[in-house]
Order: C-alpha cells, then structure tokens, then sequence
C-alpha cells in the first residue's frame, strides 16, 4: 500500500487504497490481514538473558583482575584475604545487577503508554477487539481520553485535539481536521488529518482508518531505531579497562622483577615466588570495584527521586559527563520566542534589554 502520502487523499480513495469501506472490514478479512501484517504490536529485539548479564558483572576486566588476585591469595597463604575479594565480587555483582534489573522492570511499565483494547467498526457494527488485532483498513471511533492505537487517517473529526509528546515531544494539544491536506510544505508528521499510535485524544472525539500497525507505525519505526543502537562502552567503563590493564601490566612486571631480584639475591625459590605472589595481590585495589559501584548507585538513586529512570549504573557517570545538550522544545519551554537576557564571557558580565525573535 501507498500510504506515504495517505493524508492527500480523499475519504474514498483512503477506502480504495486500504481496501475497506463506511462499514468496516469483515471479520473473516481481519483475520486475513493479521496473517498478512501480524499484530499491532511493538516487537522486541531479543534481549540477553538475565543470567548472562548476571554473569557478565563476573567476567569483566576488573573482576577478573580480583578473581586472579584471590587465587594468589590462596596460593600465597593468606585465605582470609582471598574470601574477601570473592565476597567483595559477589557482593558488587548482585548489587549492580538488582540496581539494573529493577530499572528494567520499571521501563517494562511503559509499554502501558499503548491501549489494551479498542472500538473498531466491522461489518457495520461497533464493537470492542484487542487493539493487538487491528488491521490496515479497520475503522476505529476514538474520544476524550483514548490512546491511539495505531496510525490512522481520520475521515470524521468533531472538535478534536490529540497530545503527539511521544512523537514531537510538543505537550500542547493539536487540532485534528477530517479535511484532505493541499500544502505541498505539509509532511506525514505534520498532518492534521492523521493520528498516530501513542499519542492521546485530548478533546472530541472521530472516527479513522487505520493504514499502518505495529512497527510500520511511526511508533514502531522509533522503537525500531532505538533497539538497533549499538551497545557501547561508557566513558567511566572504559577508564576502569584501562586502569585494570595497566595494573596487570604493572603487576606483571613487578612480579618478574621481584622473582628475579629475589633469585639473585640468594632467596630460595619458593620464599622469592610467595613474595612475589604478595606483590602482585598488593598492587591489586580490591576496593576500587565496589567503591565505584556505590557511587554510581548513589547517583541512581539522587536520579530517581528526581523522577528520571537510569537502566544502568554507567550511565549515570555517563550523563555526568556531558557538556553540551541540543534540543529542540520551542513551543513547549517557550512561546515560540527567544530573547537574550544575559551574556556571559570570562572576563565580564552583561545585560540585555530589547524585544525578542519570533
């Protein structure tokens, strides 16, 4: 279907294009079309298992770093010490995992933002379905307070405003209009004939064909985006690599310098391995993993009282780090205006009278 241009078109070339009529579809073609489209549905990458990434807070460089150090602590005679590091490992892996996992579960609750359920006009009758089962072609009624369930060209409108924050992130309700769209300057997103999936119905109330659902939607094409990023290091995890690589190397080198030293100084050679053994597990900072640890917790925690989600413990260090932010919430801060009040330079500081920009 050509529906890139949807909201061009008139009421019956919208029922030829999606195959569908003032009466709805049957729901014998419904459930052809599900077979044809799927469910109206945002789908999900598959995600790593939980106990993958309870097992990656084991393996990582620092970690493994400390689980060397406990092995040489045994080796070397001192067990108490060696229990402490794998306490410290185990105790610093449940903790980052439970901080992570229930940032997860409170993501999960925002897939709430979508409808359960919907009025959809079949076979010329109203009735409720899953909004999981619209089609392309469905008709659905929307009114005040409803959550859109799909992308839809609206064909009747009685004074109605939707709220389109999950898209455009503008807070202001828009008026929708039934009437066909001339201006060649208009885009998809910009049409006021067309409502889309996650947005909601602040006033009035219309009725509309559903033309795309699931991650044809425009929802689903920015959860599409956001699910193929690429996961990257944070700058704190990749300073922490770098620390844990050069305390190998050092340690390394130490141990063969000392072992050597101690040789040619006479020492027997399982005195001058034990000493060795000591410096390595000396150079190793047992408590530099879960002193990080809780400070990034301590930052989640500061974030959420503030009523912002952090998903992982870096990205706390991560956010911290940024000097720049560019974003684009003119209508919503603002009121379309722009005014310089005060200038800031390193050596003086000015004010500024006059009007604004619009």
């Amino acid at each position: 279907m050509k529906t890139d241009d949807i909201f061009r078109m008139t009421e019956e070339e919208v029922f030829k294009e999606l195959s569908t009529s003032i009466k709805g579809i049957s729901k014998e073609e419904a459930n052809k079309r599900i077979e044809k489209y799927g469910y109206n549905e945002i789908k999900e990458v598959k995600k790593t298992s939980m106990l993958s990434r309870f097992i990656a807070n084991f393996t990582h460089l620092l970690a493994i770093l400390l689980w060397i150090a406990s092995i040489l602590s045994f080796i070397g005679g001192m067990p108490q010490l060696g229990w402490a590091i794998i306490l410290v490992i185990i105790v610093n892996a449940l903790f980052s995992f439970w901080q992570e996992f229930k940032a997860e579960q409170a993501t999960e609750s925002l897939k709430k933002m979508l409808p359960s359920y919907v009025k959809v006009i079949r076979d010329g009758q109203q009735e409720q379905i899953l909004a999981r089962e619209l089609v392309p072609g469905d008709l659905i009624y929307l009114e005040e307070g409803d959550h859109v369930p799909a992308d839809a060209r609206l064909i009747e409108a009685f004074e109605m405003r939707t709220i389109n924050a999950a898209l455009t992130g503008e807070s202001e309700p828009v008026r929708r209009t039934s009437d066909v769209v001339l201006d060649e300057d208009v885009s998809l997103l910009q049409a006021p004939n067309l409502v889309f999936m996650g947005t909601n119905v602040a006033s009035g109330s219309g009725t509309a064909v559903v033309y795309a659902t699931g991650m044809n939607t425009q929802f689903g094409k920015i959860a599409s985006l956001t699910q193929t990023i690429s996961v990257e290091q944070s700058p704190l995890q990749k300073q922490l690599t770098r620390v844990a690589k050069v305390i190998a190397y050092l340690s390394l080198v130490m141990w063969v310098f000392f072992f050597l030293l101690g040789l040619l100084m006479g020492r027997s050679l399982v005195d001058t391995f034990m000493f060795a053994i000591g410096i390595i597990t000396a150079n190793v900072p047992e408590g530099l993993l879960p002193t990080v640890t809780l400070a990034l917790a301590m930052g989640v925690q500061r974030m959420a009282k503030r009523h912002a989600l952090v998903k992982k413990l870096s990205s706390v260090e991560t956010l911290g780090g940024a000097t720049v932010i560019c974003t684009d919430k003119t209508g919503t801060l603002t009121q379309n205006a722009m005014t310089v009040r005060e200038i800031w330079t390193k050596t003086s500081f000015y004010n500024v009278s006059g009007g604004c920009y619009r």
